[in-house]
């Protein structure tokens, strides 16, 4: 007997705004995007978590805030 085991991980933009200050690599923009993921185990919903997450809009890096 096998047991097979299908999890999956979704991720969907929920929103994006501009944010303040400007990139500390190439003084472009700031975007701030909430992205909602979301963990299915056997294609049903199990997990959900709503992130906010930086990105520059020229260089194209994710920012992480300390």
């Amino acid at each position: 007997m096998c047991l097979v085991f299908v999890c999956g991980e979704d991720e969907r933009v929920v929103s994006r705004q501009a944010a303040p200050g400007a990139c500390p690599y190439c003084g472009g923009m700031i975007q701030a995007m909430d992205v909602q993921t979301q963990w299915n185990f056997c294609f049903l919903p199990f997990y959900s978590k709503t992130k906010r997450r930086y990105h520059c809009t020229i260089c194209t890096r994710s920012l992480v805030l300390q």
